[in-house]
Formats: C-alpha cells, sequence, structure tokens
C-alpha cells in the first residue's frame, strides 16, 4: 500500500496496554479515571498516564486520551484540572463528545488536538467539514456509514478520518441513545451504559434480542480505506481482555503491512471470542446483523450434569487447560471459569471448579492460553504539573457564565410529527411550532395560506438527525425551496447543520445537540444559535447547578430511546414490545430511520412552579408519536399552570439524578 492507515488499538487497563504496544499498534486511545465512555474499564491515573507516555514515545507510538463524556456543571472545576494535567503532557490529542470540553479546550488549553468522538454523530461531510472549521483535527466517523458514503465524504473532507473497522457495534447511533438512562439513570453519555440493547424482549408471545447486533469486522476492506486515505483505524474494546486486544492488533496490523495476508488475518480473528461477525452497512448488506445470541465467546455446549467438583459439558471442540469458560445461566447471568483440570472421553468433558453452576447452563469459549502481559508497570513516572490557580479558574467561570434573556410570563413551544396536529393547535398559545416532519409532508404545508402567512414567525423546521452524504444536495436543494417559500426558523440536530443553512435563518437546537453545562452552552452560541433544548434526560440539581435560564425545558415527551439506522423486525401488529419488567415500549419508523419510544411520556408538569421560580421561563411540549387532538394541549397546560402531576407519566431522572 502506498498509505497506510494508522493502526488504533484500545487499552482499559495495564496488560491491555502491554497487548496493544506488542501487537503493532500505531496509536493507543485509553481513559484516565474521569470523564470516558467506558467508566465501567480499569482506566487509568495520571501518573500511569506519564508512564505508557514515555513507553509509548519510545516506540513512536502515540496516545490518544478519551474525554468522551457529558459534562454536568458541578463538574467543570474537575474538568479543568484534567484538561490542564493534560496540556502539559505529550498526549496526541483528546477524544472528546461534548461541546463544553471543546470550548474549554481550545479557549484556555489551545495546545490541545481534539478529535471529534463518534458520539458526536457525524455522519457526512458537512460534520467533518464543519468540526474543521472549529479547529477539530480529526473526527470520527459514525459506524452506520455505507462504502459509498465513506468514499464520497473522503473526497470533501477537510479533517483526518478515523473510522471502527473492529469491535461490538451499537444498536442506536453513538451519542443518541438514552435507553439505558431512562431504565435506571446511567447514562451512555457518561460512561455507564448498560447495554438494554443486549436484552431479551417479550414480543407478541415471543422472548428475543430485538436490537443486539453482531460484532463488527471490515478487515476485507483495508486495502479501500488504504486507497481512500482514511487517516486511521480503529479498534474497539477499552473492556476486552489483553488477549483479545493482542489477537486483533496482530490480524490487522499483518493486512496493514501485508494485504496478501488477508486469509491468515482472517483465521486469526475467528478467535478473537467476541460475537458473530458481521461486515454492517460498510459491506452492502445488514440483512443478519441482528443475532439472539447476546453472548460474547464460542459456543460449546450446555451442562449436561453436574459433579461433586464440577460439571460435564458435551462440545465438538476441544477443551483444554489454560482456557478460559463463561457459564451463562437462562437469566443471563454468568461466571467465568479458568479451566485448570479437565478430562475427556469421547467429546464429554469434565470441568473441575467450586463455583455455582445449574445443569442448563450454556459454556462459551472466551479465550484461550495466550501471551502473558503485566498488570504493573516497572516503575511510575512523575511530571511536575503546575495546577490551575483558584483565579483562573474563578476567570473561566465568570467567562462561562450565561447572560439570560428573561421574560416576565412563560414561552411554549411544541414539536408535531404530524400535519394534522396544524388543526388541533391554537397557536396562539405558543412561542415556536417545531416541524418534525417527513420530507414528503413539507410538500403537504400550507404556506400559501393566510393563516400559514400569518403565523410564519411561529413555525420551525426541524431538521433530521441523520442527512445521508448520498442525499446532502437533495436535502440542500429542499431548504432552499423551503427559505423560497418564507421558511427562515430551523431546529437543527446537529450542529453542522448551520452549515446547510442560508444566513439570516434563526435556529434551535434540539436535544440531540447536548447541552448539559454552561461551557456547552457558552460555546454553541458562539455560532449564532438563537435557543438551546435542555436534554429530555437531564436532571434538576444539574440545571439548578448551571446559570443558563432561557433554553427550553421539555415538560412533556415521549422521548427517543434509540435513534437507529439498522432496521428490526418486531412481531407485534401495533410494534409494541416490553421488557421483563412489563414496561412498554413501541417502534416507529420516520425519515427511513428507526426510533424506539416508551408508551409512557416523561411529564414535569407538578414542577412547573418549581421551574419558574428558578428562572426557567421556556417550556416544551413534544407531541411526536401522538394521535392529533384538541385535547392534548388543552390537558397539558391546565395541568402545567396548576403544577400538577400528569398521570400516567414518568419523571426520566428529573428527581432521581442522572448518574
Amino acid at each position: 500500500m502506498d498509505f497506510k492507515p494508522e493502526l488504533l488499538i484500545p487499552a482499559g487497563n495495564i496488560e491491555s496496554f502491554h497487548a496493544a504496544l506488542e501487537g503493532g499498534a500505531d496509536a493507543i486511545f485509553l481513559g484516565l479515571k474521569q470523564f470516558n465512555a467506558r467508566g465501567r474499564a480499569v482506566n487509568f491515573s495520571n501518573p500511569q498516564l506519564i508512564t505508557m507516555l514515555d513507553m509509548a514515545g519510545k516506540k513512536n507510538v502515540k496516545i490518544y486520551v478519551t474525554l468522551n463524556t457529558v459534562i454536568k456543571n458541578h463538574e467543570i472545576p474537575e474538568l479543568l484540572d484534567v484538561l490542564n494535567f493534560l496540556s502539559q503532557t505529550s498526549v496526541s490529542a483528546v477524544i472528546i463528545q461534548d461541546w463544553g470540553v471543546w470550548y474549554l479546550a481550545k479557549k484556555f488549553f489551545p495546545k490541545l488536538v481534539i478529535h471529534a468522538s463518534t458520539q458526536m454523530a457525524n455522519h457526512n461531510s458537512i460534520g467533518a467539514n464543519f468540526s474543521k472549521k472549529t479547529g477539530i483535527d480529526r473526527v470520527i466517523l459514525a459506524r452506520e456509514l455505507t462504502h459509498r458514503e465513506l468514499e464520497l465524504i473522503m473526497h470533501k473532507a477537510q479533517c483526518e478520518i478515523e473510522i471502527f473497522v473492529h469491535g461490538a457495534l451499537c444498536y442506536s447511533f453513538s451519542g443518541l441513545c438514552l435507553f439505558s438512562s431512562y431504565l435506571g439513570g446511567k447514562g451512555a453519555n457518561r460512561g455507564q451504559c448498560t447495554q438494554p440493547c443486549r436484552r431479551v424482549f417479550k414480543d407478541n408471545g415471543k422472548d428475543h434480542a430485538i436490537f443486539s447486533l453482531k460484532d463488527n469486522q471490515q478487515i476485507k476492506l483495508i486495502p479501500d480505506f488504504a486507497k481512500m486515505k482514511v487517516a486511521s483505524l480503529k479498534i474497539e474494546g477499552r473492556m476486552k481482555s489483553a488477549a483479545y486486544v493482542y489477537r486483533v492488533a496482530q490480524a490487522y496490523r499483518m493486512v496493514i503491512d501485508h494485504p496478501g495476508k488477508l486469509p491468515e488475518a482472517e483465521e486469526m480473528l475467528k478467535w478473537d471470542f467476541g460475537r458473530e461477525k458481521t461486515d454492517y452497512f460498510m459491506g452492502g448488506n445488514v440483512r443478519g446483523a441482528i443475532s439472539d445470541n447476546t453472548n460474547n465467546g464460542i459456543f460449546l455446549g450446555t451442562v449436561k450434569k453436574l459433579s461433586d467438583d464440577g460439571f460435564f459439558v458435551q462440545s465438538e471442540l476441544n477443551i483444554e487447560r489454560g482456557q478460559q469458560l463463561r457459564v451463562v445461566n437462562k437469566l443471563g447471568e454468568s461466571v467465568s471459569v479458568k479451566v485448570k483440570e479437565v478430562t475427556a472421553e469421547s467429546g464429554n468433558y469434565q470441568i473441575f471448579t467450586e463455583k455455582a453452576i445449574r445443569r442448563g447452563d450454556d459454556v462459551y469459549l472466551i479465550g484461550l492460553p495466550s501471551k502473558n502481559f503485566s498488570n504493573k508497570f516497572e516503575e511510575l513516572k512523575h511530571k511536575n504539573i503546575k495546577p490551575v490557580s483558584g483565579a483562573y479558574k474563578r476567570k473561566i467561570r465568570q467567562d462561562i457564565q450565561i447572560k439570560n434573556q428573561q421574560s416576565s410570563k412563560p414561552e411554549f413551544f411544541v414539536r408535531i410529527d404530524n400535519v394534522e396536529w396544524l388543526r388541533k393547535l391554537r397557536v396562539d398559545d405558543f412561542k415556536g411550532i417545531f416541524l418534525d416532519l417527513s420530507k414528503k409532508d413539507w410538500r403537504k404545508i400550507p404556506f400559501d395560506s393566510p393563516f400559514f402567512k400569518k403565523n410564519l414567525f411561529r413555525f420551525y423546521v426541524e431538521l433530521p438527525g441523520f442527512v445521508a452524504e448520498t442525499h446532502l444536495q437533495e436535502w440542500l436543494q429542499d431548504i432552499k425551496w423551503l427559505t423560497r417559500k418564507g421558511m427562515k426558523n430551523f431546529v437543527v440536530s446537529h450542529l453542522s447543520q448551520l452549515d446547510m443553512l442560508p444566513k439570516g435563518c434563526k435556529v434551535i437546537t434540539n436535544e440531540r445537540v447536548y447541552v448539559y453545562n454552561d461551557a456547552a452552552i457558552r460555546g454553541i452560541k458562539t455560532f449564532g444559535v438563537q435557543h438551546v433544548t435542555y436534554p429530555v434526560e437531564n436532571d434538576f440539581e444539574n440545571l439548578q447547578k448551571g446559570t443558563s435560564r432561557d433554553g427550553i425545558v421539555p415538560v412533556y415527551a415521549n422521548p427517543e430511546l434509540f435513534f437507529a439506522r439498522m432496521p428490526v423486525e418486531v412481531y407485534h401488529p401495533e410494534n409494541e414490545f416490553m421488557d421483563n419488567t412489563d414496561k412498554e415500549f413501541k417502534r416507529y419508523v420516520h425519515n427511513g430511520m428507526t426510533s424506539v419510544y416508551s408508551n409512557t411520556p416523561v411529564a414535569l408538569m407538578q414542577y412547573a412552579h418549581t421551574l419558574k421560580k428558578e428562572g426557567f421561563f421556556r417550556f416544551m411540549f413534544d407531541l411526536r408519536t401522538e394521535a392529533p387532538s384538541k385535547h392534548l394541549p388543552v390537558k397539558l397546560f391546565k395541568k402545567f399552570n396548576a403544577s400538577e402531576q400528569l398521570q400516567p407519566s414518568t419523571t426520566f431522572n428529573f428527581k432521581r439524578g442522572l448518574s
């Protein structure tokens, strides 16, 4: 190959760091103890990072540090300490998700090189080039792109492009999943994902893992990626073992250096002990990408019977000393067993273990005897770091303090996804009406009617969360058509969509443009955004601790828990399904994308007086997925004005808090 992409390998602990170095990494990505999207990994202390930078530097290997979570207001001082520390090290880049981290890094720690995490949901050339314009050097694209889309993006992108080529896949677009947060306050964007996409759901009498994707594997396309000059090929796996890291790194290193050794590398990857493999959208066929088997590893068989000191399993594969097994019961609970002693006769194996195993449990092979890697460093290196002074922190906090607009009375916004709502709403009740419509419904909007001309200032066209590169020009033409009709108000789902709009438009960011802290709001408003919308998963304490008060608070919504390009099969005639606690959910397809909503809305009506007392005055009713009716808006206003609870409903994280 004339151009060799960088091989970027994960490290979630010291062993896997050593494995990545020995496996042939050009660069390693890892997280500190704070602010990274793999909070359940071991991760690293500051002295350990200094030590790894020294070791990696001697091998000319780069280190990228992940700061790819959203930041809450009370965490800003700690974030400043982390940015200050990193700015005085030799890290090659920091990987971020939060526009607040971007703002603070670019303004106050400008030596730091910034990469946009895949959780920033960049998926087209508009996103890549907007990122470049903001001083971001590299964009990690969404995993859901096709080969043709990547090819077109590479022709236009002005910054470095990185893509995931191997490892686990999220069902939802990374960064746009609220399901874990909704179920228990463990936010995926806070590094606490409980993986609801791996769960088994009840669907019209069938129990199946509706959303569990096979693992990504793109090793066959490495020559194509090199030809396109993709800067970096990334392996997922900061939660994986050192053996996995070493094997996968070796396989991809082999093909980058010697494309003719692809068959040998593919054989190595059969033993990475991940899930079944898919080449996903990049391979041009997503059929079969969903698997009911949610476990990692190679299935060996089921436990046939128990003995006093172990269990018996029948397997066509050899089970040998030194192997690692995972034994999974019918509830999905698992134990790991290292094979220290085993007897075999005609494919029947007796495994000796003191761990609690049940008859009928499934047995998976998850590791072979492999090269051992040290779980410690010989000595820790240290570096004198000049701390951030209290005065400088106060200066930064003063800089990000929001200067709010004020209003003596509440302003209400409403979001609709059906033009029939226009016949049901009292438009005078709303400061803004968000039109989250399909493109074909845009043509149904009565722009030339006296009613619409009179109320045009209230209407905002909402742009979708995903605009495929192959349809980008079509979208730009449609936006021109809308502006010729007089539409100058837009809601954007991605900050880069600002570059799709003509100058002079009024713009509101929706909940997909995350604003969990004052720094994010401060940064976003530098682009000329009129209003921001606070996240629907946000909690009251975090709202209180910020200085922003003029954003839009969603007080009624069926929150979008999954937003995905991947189609799924739901057998229920109404597309409904339940989890094991009988919570009800529903699948919708809108603009060609799949969304999952809870059947129980989020409503904060009982906190109306509290929110107003705190100074918030902009509120939104999100009526998407609701059947158009005159009754519902009247009911919502009544409950809000009385500060009374709406039943049935949930308050999401508002009181329990977002972890």
